[in-house]
């Protein structure tokens, strides 16, 4: 599971979005984009979110998730249970210009809080051939009718 990890922690690091899905009160889906926070993935991901807001009136229904990711070389779907947390030392820890331009109050406002979705399974999709190699495999596939052979997909149960 470790080289299966790093494949996760790398596709995290060159992403700079994320797509967080939740569920409404009432069932319907709604996704937004959030930027996704530096950390060295063990489990645990991080996102800047307004408190009070749409998204966490919607994680008070329904806390499961879904967090997805892709940076042309992969893509992750990541589910697991968000929580709200105003953790003070983990802010300052995260706080960048993004998230200053969103918060009028800095850091201080008080609808400052992290998202924190502590993930349970991940699939991901290594995509790890050049997009040349990549256009081939998927070229070859239509006339030959194998499925294109353009990268690895694995699933990881972390709780």
């Amino acid at each position: 599971m470790t080289d299966e990890l790093e494949i996760v922690r790398t596709i995290l690091k060159s992403a700079r979005t994320a797509s967080v899905t939740t569920q409404t009160a009432s069932g319907a889906l709604h996704s937004r984009p959030l930027a996704v926070l530096e950390d060295d993935f063990a489990g645990t991901l991080w996102f800047f979110t307004a408190d009070p807001s749409s998204k966490t009136a919607d994680l008070a229904a329904h806390p499961q998730v879904n967090v997805s990711v892709g940076d042309g070389k992969g893509w992750l779907s990541l589910s697991g249970l968000a929580t709200i947390s105003r953790d003070q030392e983990r802010i300052d820890r995260y706080w960048n210009p993004w998230a200053a331009a969103y918060f009028e109050g800095g850091r201080d406002d008080p609808a400052v809080a992290l998202l924190q979705v502590d993930v349970s399974s991940i699939h991901y999709w290594d995509l790890d051939k050049p997009a040349i190699v990549t256009a081939f495999e998927v070229a070859k596939g239509l006339l030959t009718r194998p499925a294109p052979d353009v990268g690895d997909d694995g699933v990881i149960q972390l709780h």
